[in-house]
């Protein structure tokens, strides 16, 4: 089956890595026409894009740190209403790390949380008419709801949790572990601290887990999270997050089997979806050809399963994963510590002759 995809190479190391998996798909006979996108900036039309073609693939995309423009992925969640963020971690023959066995899929809500970009810049007019009128309401509660401190100083940014979106998101991911084969799911929070964002969402997911007994629930404190991640990753299934925890723990997760440069993600929501890697746009190593292509390929592999093209999908995993088990035509992260590696292409040309 033909399958028209939009593409959106990015910037930084995007087009070269994004270079890599259309030769990949190329080579294995997948049949996709590409709709390509350029100008990652191009909000509007790559919006348009996707929800003609359902289906995108996309290389990562620089965002100002601080000030400047917003994030661009984090505008193409909103506008295409792609709640889900799936972001596997699993452990590879051939990747130097302490850990073995890890299998993990974190399962990150999307669109709210402290991502929503409800945020008021310090010493703007709006902000200060927001603090003196949460001091109005506040000033009778016990205990206070404002510090005596919050003045003119002060930035704020509004985080919204909702029983609508916590329930779509913990449904999706009951029944991702279904699908899967997936046993337990853990729900992460600070409910304990963070008690009417957090604690509506545990409680709403809470709710939601009673509807499949079939799948272990549990919950744990973000923090508590966090280290036991660094300690026994092994005994981890799938993690259910709100936004901010779900992007911090997935990056962690990506750490106890090899890093970054080996972590796919999807995003995905009831009408289309897109596929990208975990890692960033890393400008410093643009144009030097030393960027890993496993992640982006992953994420390929992620999505040809998505378009139901299983064998294909099948035939570029197990390509990248013999040759990150040989560690010889890999790029530096995947030496085991020593010098060396190969370039990208050089990489992806070993998964090609592969294949």
């Amino acid at each position: 089956m033909r399958h028209k995809i939009t593409l959106i190479p990015g910037d930084g190391i995007g087009p070269e890595i994004i270079k890599v998996v259309v030769s990949v798909l190329d080579i294995v006979g997948a049949q996709i026409e590409w709709d390509i996108y350029e100008d990652a900036q191009n909000v509007p039309d790559i919006v348009e894009s996707v929800k003609k073609n359902k289906v995108a693939l996309k290389g990562p995309i620089s965002t100002p740190i601080g000030g400047g423009y917003r994030s661009i992925n984090v505008q193409l969640r909103k506008e295409l209403d792609m709640y889900a963020n799936v972001r596997p971690a699993q452990s590879m023959k051939g990747v130097d790390t302490p850990f073995q066995n890890v299998d993990i899929v974190v399962i990150r809500e999307n669109l709210e949380d402290l991502y929503a970009g409800i945020e008021f810049k310090e010493g703007e007019v709006e902000t200060q008419d927001l603090i003196d009128y949460i001091a109005g309401i506040g000033k009778d509660k016990e205990p206070r709801i404002v510090s005596p401190r919050m003045g003119d100083d002060v930035g704020i940014s509004i985080k919204p949790i909702s029983i609508y979106e916590s329930e779509r998101i913990a449904n999706f991911a009951f029944k991702y572990a279904i699908k899967n084969n997936r046993k337990k799911i853990t729900a992460i929070h600070k409910a304990n601290i963070i008690k009417y964002t957090d604690g509506l969402f545990l409680e709403t997911v809470r709710q939601v887990a009673k509807k499949y007994p079939k799948i272990e629930f549990e919950d744990k404190i973000v923090d508590a999270t966090a280290m036991a991640l660094v300690r026994y990753p092994q005994e981890f299934d799938m993690l259910l997050c709100p936004n901010l925890y779900g992007d911090i723990l997935s990056d962690l997760c990506a750490g106890p089997v090899g890093g970054l440069g080996v972590a796919p993600s999807a995003n995905i929501g009831d009408e289309c979806a897109i596929f990208e890697a975990v890692h960033g746009s890393a400008p410093s190593m643009a144009g030097q050809n030393k960027a890993n292509p496993a992640a982006v390929l992953l994420s390929a592999v992620m999505m040809l399963e998505y378009l139901g093209e299983k064998e294909i999908a099948k035939k570029i995993d197990l390509a990248i994963k013999s040759v990150i088990k040989k560690e010889k035509n890999v790029t530096y992260d995947l030496c085991s510590g020593k010098k060396g590696g190969v370039g990208t292409q050089e990489m992806g040309q070993a998964i090609i002759k592969k294949l």
